[in-house]
C-alpha cells in the first residue's frame, strides 16, 4: 500500500516499494531573516517528499554556501550548520531520486559557477528529454574544448545537466539565461535555484508538481506546497503558473511567461503525495480525499462493522466513506511513528517480518469484527497481502480492501518512481483476480471519473496517465527512458569528451558547507 506520512516506501521489506515520492523544493528571499533556519523548517515540511537526501544553498550578497547530504533533513542539519549559513536568500531540496542515482554526487541542490556568479539549483519533477540535452551538453563540451568548471562532473541527474545549460551563456545574466532555456526543457519540472542576488522559480507548461508563493513580512518564500509556507509563517499568495518564471530581489517580483499554460496537474498528488493540509486549485488535499472516501463508499459499499484507515495515507479516505456508509470510524492499525530512512539494515530474519516493522493490530479493536480498510493504492500486492493476513491473524472475520484511487496501470516519468508495467499488479489481473490474489474477501477501487470529480477540476487539466496512460507530455523511445538513463548513457549517443580538466574549485565534501 501507500507510504502514509512517516511509512517510507523506501525502507518496506522484500520487494514491495510502491510509488515513491517526488522532492520537495523550497526558497526564500527575506533581507533580515534566518533563511537557512526557515529553509530548515520549510524542507521539514516537505520531508514526506523526499528521504533520500538534503541541501541548502545560502548567499549573503557576495558568496554561495552550498550544504548538503544524503539522509534524512535532520539527520543533514544540526543547530551549528545552520547557524553557520549566513544570508539573505537560500534554497533546498530534500530528494527522491527518479533521474539519477541515490548518491551524494546527485544530491541537490546542484551548484556550480557561470560567467556572472554562482548558481545553485533545485528541482522536482523529471525531464523526459533528458537523453537529448545529455547529447546537448556534451557537444557544448566538446566543442569548447573543456569540461565546464563544476564540482558535479560525477552526477547523473537530469538537474544538473539543466545546471550545466543554465551555465552555458558567457556574458548572459541567470535570469536571460534561463528565459533562453527554459522552453528547452520538456516533461515536469518546478525550479527553484538563486545566484549571489536573485531568488528563481519557474514551473513547466503544463504545471504538472505543485509550486507555491508566499509572503514574509521581510520578503517571499517558493516552495512545493503550501504547508511549507505554513510553517515559516508566510502568507500564501497564489500558485505559480504553468509556464511562469519568477524573479525576486532587491527591485522586488518580476512575473515572465516563457510558455504557454497548458494546465495537467498531478492528479496523484491529491491521493498520495501531497500532506492533507496542503492546498492545491483552491481546494484542500484532506477535503479531495474524504470526498473521495465518500464516493468510494457508494461505489463499493460493504457489510462491516468497522472501517480502518491504514496509516496515514488512507487515514481521511476512511473518515468519508465511515460518514458515507455510516460503519464507525476505527484505528486499528498503530505505525511505529520512528520507523523511517536508516543506514541500519536489519537481518533477514527482522526482513521477514515484513509489514510488522511498519504496522501493528490493535487486537482488541478488530478482533471478531467485519473490517473495511482504506487506503491509496496498489502497487504490487504484496504488502496488502501480508496485511490481510496480518489482520486475520489478529482475528478479523472478514476484511474488504478498498483504494482511493484507480489501479495504476501505467509508470510516471513525470517525477513518481512506480514500479515498471510488468510489476503492476493491475496491468496484469482483474480486480477479482487481485482480490484473490491478496487474500481480501472483496476488493474495491474508486472510478477514475469519481476520482476526477473529487478535485472539482476538468478532466483535461490533470494528468491522469498512471491510470489511463494517456501522456500528456509526449515521451521518447523506451531507450531514453528510466531513472538510470544517465548511468548507462550509450558513448555512440553521446559525443566523446576531452580528459577532464582539474578545477580550481574548492568541492563540497559529503556534509560540508564550502563558500562559493
Amino acid at each position: 500500500m501507500g507510504r502514509g506520512d512517516g511509512l517510507l516506501n523506501h525502507d518496506l521489506p522484500g520487494d514491495d516499494k510502491g510509488p515513491q515520492d517526488a522532492c520537495g523544493v523550497f526558497g526564500v528571499w527575506a533581507p533580515g531573516e534566518a533563511v537557512a533556519q526557515l529553509t530548515y523548517f520549510g524542507l521539514y515540511a516537505l520531508q514526506h517528499r523526499g528521504q533520500e537526501s538534503a541541501g541548502m544553498a545560502v548567499s549573503d550578497g557576495s558568496h554561495v554556501v552550498v550544504y548538503k547530504d544524503m539522509g534524512l533533513v535532520s539527520q543533514v542539519f544540526n543547530e551549528a550548520a545552520l547557524e553557520s549559513l549566513h544570508g539573505h536568500l537560500a534554497v533546498g531540496h530534500c530528494r527522491y531520486s527518479t533521474t539519477g542515482a541515490s548518491v551524494w554526487e546527485n544530491a541537490q541542490p546542484t551548484f556550480r559557477p557561470t560567467s556572472t556568479g554562482m548558481l545553485a539549483l533545485a528541482h522536482n519533477g523529471n525531464l523526459t528529454n533528458t537523453g537529448d540535452l545529455a547529447n546537448l551538453v556534451a557537444q557544448q563540451r566538446s566543442e569548447s574544448g573543456e569540461l565546464p568548471l563544476d564540482t558535479g562532473a560525477a552526477a547523473t541527474s537530469d538537474t544538473d545537466l539543466v545546471a550545466a545549460l543554465l551555465a552555458a551563456h558567457p556574458g548572459q545574466s541567470l535570469e536571460d539565461a534561463a528565459l533562453a532555456e527554459l522552453p528547452r526543457f520538456e516533461g515536469a519540472f518546478s525550479f527553484v535555484f538563486m545566484d549571489e542576488h536573485t531568488l528563481y522559480a519557474a514551473r513547466d507548461r503544463d504545471g504538472i508538481r505543485p509550486m507555491v508563493l508566499g509572503r514574509l513580512e521581510r520578503g517571499w518564500v517558493v516552495a512545493s506546497e503550501t504547508a511549507a509556507l505554513d510553517i515559516v509563517g508566510a502568507t500564501f499568495v497564489r500558485e505559480i503558473e504553468p509556464g511562469e518564471f519568477l524573479a525576486i530581489d532587491e527591485a522586488g517580483l518580476r512575473s515572465m511567461r516563457f510558455a504557454e499554460a497548458r494546465p495537467h496537474g498531478c492528479l496523484f498528488e491529491y491521493v498520495y503525495l501531497a500532506r492533507p493540509d496542503t492546498t492545491i486549485r483552491d481546494r484542500s488535499v484532506e477535503a479531495v480525499r474524504t470526498d473521495i472516501g465518500r464516493r468510494l463508499a457508494r461505489e463499493w459499499p460493504a457489510d462491516a462493522d468497522l472501517v480502518i484507515p491504514v496509516p496515514e495515507s488512507g487515514r481521511y479516505g476512511a473518515i468519508g466513506y465511515a460518514q458515507e456508509s455510516g460503519i464507525p470510524f476505527g484505528e486499528g492499525l498503530v505505525k511505529n511513528a520512528y520507523v523511517g530512512r536508516t543506514f541500519i539494515q536489519p537481518s533477514q530474519s527482522i526482513r521477514q517480518l515484513g509489514i510488522r516493522l511498519k504496522l501493528n493490530p490493535l487486537r482488541g479493536v478488530i478482533a471478531g469484527k467485519r473490517l473495511v480498510v482504506v487506503d491509496d493504492s496498489i502497487v504490487r500486492g504484496n504488502t496488502q497481502r501480508a496485511l490481510v493476513r496480518m489482520l486475520r491473524e489478529a482475528g478479523a472475520l472478514e476484511v474488504h480492501v478498498r483504494i482511493s484511487s484507480p489501479p495504476v496501470k501505467w509508470p510516471c516519468y513525470y517525477g513518481i518512481d512506480f514500479a515498471s508495467r510488468a510489476e503492476l499488479i493491475a496491468n496484469g489481473l482483474t480486480i477479482e483476480e487481485i482480490r484473490d490474489s491478496i487474500g481480501a474477501d472483496s476488493l474495491g477501487y474508486v472510478s477514475l471519473d469519481e476520482l476526477t470529480e473529487a478535485t472539482r477540476l476538468p478532466a483535461d487539466e490533470l494528468c491522469r496517465a498512471c491510470f489511463d496512460g494517456k501522456y500528456p507530455v509526449p515521451l521518447p523511445e523506451p531507450q531514453r527512458l528510466g531513472k538510470d538513463l544517465l548511468e548507462v548513457w550509450g558513448s555512440d549517443e553521446v559525443p566523446a569528451e576531452p580528459d577532464p580538466v582539474v578545477a580550481d574549485v574548492p568541492v563540497a565534501a559529503p556534509g560540508s558547507a564550502v563558500p562559493r
